[in-house]
C-alpha cells in the first residue's frame, strides 16, 4: 500500500471485539491535542475501500470504482474531545453504516476544516477556504487524518474501532516565476468586502518572446479560463524526459500518453518561439471560493463579484503590469467545460470588455437541458415520470453511450461529502454560482438532495440569471450587435455529460433567430466524448492539449475585420 505518512507521528487502535447481530457499529474518531491548536469547526469523513491501491481518501468517487464515504458536521472540536460516528450518519454508495456488506477494508478518518465568514448580506456561514491547493478535499493544507488500517466486516457487521487522526496535510509549495510565466496574486477590494476578510485573485502569466526587448510593444490578452490551475500548463523549454517512464491513460486508450504531454507542451514553446508566430499575453486565472476549485467567473449572490472582481480589478492590473493593450477589442476567452461555460458566460455578461469567446464542451448553457434535465419542466431530476417504473436519469457515459453513473449518485456523493452545498464538486458549485441566497446565507438548493424534488421558484431565478441561451433570446435586441462575430461553441456530440443537447439548443437560436445574425460558429465532434474543442482534424487527446494555440488564427481575423480605427495593430507584430 502506497501511503503518504505525513510530518507527525501517529497512532490508530482497532479495538477488539465485535458487534452481535443487528447492533450499531461503534466507531470514535479523535484528533492529536498537538494539531488542535484552537477549537474547529468542519466536516467528519469516514472512509473505506476494499483495497490498497492507494489511501481512500484517494479513492472517493461517483464511478464504477466507486470506494465508500461517510460525512457528518463537526462544530467546536477541542482537544480531547472524542467523536462517536452516528449511527445515522449518511454516506456513498451506501447510504448507511449497516448496509456495508461483509469483507476486508481499509478504513480512514478525515476532517476537513470550515473558516467562519461574516458576509457583508448580514449572514455568517461555515465553509473551507481553499489553501492553494485548489478546494481539493483530500489535498487540502491544514486538513486532518489518520493512517489506513485493515478490517474484516463480517454477518455481525463493523466491529469497534478507535481513530486517531494525528497527520496533518502540508502547506503547498507555491510556482516560482521562470523567464516566461510570471506568477501574480492580488488582494482584490470587491471580494474582500463581500467575504468579511482578506480575499485574493492570482493567475499565470505567459510572456510573449521578445517581451524585455520590445519595451515598446503592447499586447493583446488571451484569458484561458479552466479549473484551479497550479502553474502554467502546457508549456515546456525542453524536450521530453528521456527516462521518462511511459503511462497508459484509460480514458483515452493511449499508450504513453505522458510523454505525448511533454512533447506537446514543447512542441507548443517551439511555435510561441518561433519568428511567425503572434505575439499574445496567455493567463490561466486562479479564482477559488470557499464552494469550489474556480467562482465560475460571473457575480453570485452565494460567492459574491467574481465577475466584476476579475474583470476589473485582475485583468487590468495583469495589462498595467506586462504591457496589455488593454481594451475590450484586444482581449479573447476561451476554455472547456468549465472554461467553456466561463468563457460564453463572461462574454455575455461583459459584452464590450472582450472581442470573442471560444467555448468548448460548455456546461450546461441551457437550463432546459441541465444535462439530461430540464429544470423548468421535469418535477425529479433523480427519475423518469413514470407512473409503473422507476429508472434512474443517467450522469456519464462513453462514447458508445455505456453508462458509469446516475445523477442520484453524483448528488448523493456530494451530500455525503458536505450538506449545504460545501461538498466542493460538480452539482453543488451549479447551486452555489446560480442559487439565491437563503435565509441561512447557504445557497438554496435546485432540488431536494436526497430525493432529487426539483424547486420551481429556484429553477426560474436561475432562468433569469444564468440560463445563458434564454438569456441572450430575452436580450438579443440590446446584446446582438455587441456579440455579433464573438460566439464560438464546439462540442462533441457523444459528450460523457450529455453537454451537447444544451448546446443543440443554443446552436437553432443563434442559427434560426438571431437578428442580427450572431455571426459565429457551432461546430461538433463525430462521437467525441467530453472535452472536444473544434479541431476535426486531431483525436480529443491531442487537441486537448493545444487550447493556446489552436484559435489563434480566429482571433487575428476577428482583430482584423474588428479593431476600431486608431488600434495598435503592430507593436506587437515585430518577429
Amino acid at each position: 500500500m502506497r501511503l503518504s505518512y505525513g510530518f507527525i507521528s501517529l497512532s490508530l487502535l482497532l479495538l477488539l471485539g465485535c458487534q452481535q447481530p443487528n447492533e450499531l457499529p461503534s466507531i470514535s474518531i479523535s484528533a492529536s491535542e498537538e494539531l488542535l491548536e484552537k477549537p474547529l469547526d468542519g466536516r467528519l469523513l469516514l472512509m473505506f475501500a476494499d483495497n490498497d491501491e492507494s489511501e481512500p481518501r484517494f479513492q472517493i468517487n461517483a464511478g464504477l470504482n466507486a470506494q465508500l464515504v461517510f460525512g457528518m458536521n463537526v462544530e467546536d472540536w477541542q482537544k480531547g474531545k472524542n467523536f462517536s460516528i452516528d449511527p445515522e450518519i449518511f454516506g456513498f454508495p451506501y447510504p448507511s453504516l449497516q448496509d456495508i456488506p461483509p469483507g476486508e477494508y481499509w478504513v480512514q478518518a478525515l476532517f476537513h476544516v470550515y473558516e467562519t465568514f461574516n458576509l457583508s448580506t448580514g449572514h455568517t456561514v461555515k465553509l473551507p477556504m481553499d489553501n492553494g491547493e485548489g478546494q481539493q478535499w483530500n489535498r487540502s493544507p491544514g486538513n486532518l487524518y489518520s493512517t489506513p488500517v485493515k478490517i474484516s466486516i463480517g454477518d455481525n457487521g463493523i466491529p469497534a474501532i478507535d481513530l486517531e487522526m494525528d497527520q496533518i496535510i502540508p502547506p503547498i509549495v507555491e510556482a516560482e516565476d521562470t523567464e516566461w510565466i510570471k506568477h501574480i496574486k492580488i488582494k482584490s477590494e470587491k471580494l474582500s468586502e463581500f467575504w468579511g476578510r482578506d480575499m485574493y485573485l492570482g493567475a499565470h502569466v505567459l510572456l510573449p518572446k521578445g517581451f524585455e526587448d520590445h519595451p515598446e510593444a503592447n499586447y493583446p490578452l488571451m484569458v484561458f479560463h479552466g479549473h484551479f490551475p497550479s502553474d502554467f500548463g502546457g508549456f515546456r523549454t525542453t524536450p521530453p524526459d528521456e527516462d521518462l517512464e511511459p503511462e497508459y491513460s484509460e480514458r483515452f486508450d493511449v499508450e504513453g500518453y505522458n510523454r505525448v504531454q511533454q512533447q506537446e507542451a514543447y512542441d507548443f514553446y517551439k511555435r510561441w518561439t518561433s519568428p511567425d508566430y503572434p505575439r499574445f499575453l496567455i493567463i490561466e486565472i486562479q479564482h477559488p471560493t470557499p464552494y469550489y476549485d474556480d467562482s465560475y467567473a460571473v457575480n453570485s449572490a452565494s460567492q459574491g463579484p467574481y465577475g466584476d472582481a476579475i474583470t476589473y480589478e485582475l485583468i487590468p492590473y495583469i495589462e498595467e503590469q506586462f504591457r496589455g493593450i488593454g481594451e475590450g477589442w484586444s482581449r479573447f476567452l476561451y476554455g472547456g467545460s468549465t472554461g467553456g461555460w466561463e468563457a460564453l458566460a463572461v462574454q455575455v455578461k461583459y459584452p464590450e470588455e472582450y472581442n470573442g469567446c471560444f467555448a468548448a464542451c460548455p456546461d450546461p448553457i441551457d437550463f432546459s437541458a441541465y444535462c439530461l434535465t430540464n429544470i423548468y419542466e421535469d418535477k425529479n431530476a433523480y427519475y423518469y415520470d413514470s407512473p409503473h417504473k422507476k429508472i434512474e436519469v443517467p450522469a456519464h457515459r462513453d462514447y458508445l453511450g455505456q453508462l458509469q453513473t446516475t445523477v442520484r449518485d453524483y448528488n448523493h456523493l456530494e451530500l455525503a461529502l458536505g450538506d449545504k452545498s460545501r461538498s466542493g464538486q460538480q452539482w453543488d458549485i451549479w447551486e452555489a454560482t446560480y442559487s439565491p441566497q437563503g435565509e441561512d446565507g447557504y445557497p438554496v438548493r435546485i432540488w431536494d438532495k436526497q430525493t432529487g424534488d426539483i424547486d420551481p421558484v429556484v429553477a426560474e431565478y436561475w432562468r433569469n440569471n444564468y440560463d445563458l441561451r434564454y438569456i441572450l433570446e430575452r436580450d438579443w435586441d440590446k446584446l446582438g450587435e455587441q456579440l455579433k462575430g464573438k460566439i464560438h461553441i464546439y462540442c462533441g456530440d457523444m459528450d460523457n455529460y450529455y453537454l451537447n443537447n444544451a448546446v443543440y439548443r443554443m446552436e437553432d437560436f443563434l442559427e434560426n433567430t438571431t437578428d442580427p445574425y450572431y455571426d459565429g460558429e457551432v461546430l461538433y465532434g463525430d462521437r467525441a466524448e467530453h472535452c472536444w474543442n473544434g479541431d476535426p482534424e486531431l483525436p480529443n487527446h491531442l487537441s486537448r492539449l493545444r487550447y493556446n494555440s489552436m484559435y489563434v488564427p480566429k482571433i487575428i481575423q476577428r482583430i482584423a475585420v474588428s479593431a476600431p480605427q486608431g488600434a495598435d495593430l503592430n507593436s506587437w507584430r515585430y518577429r
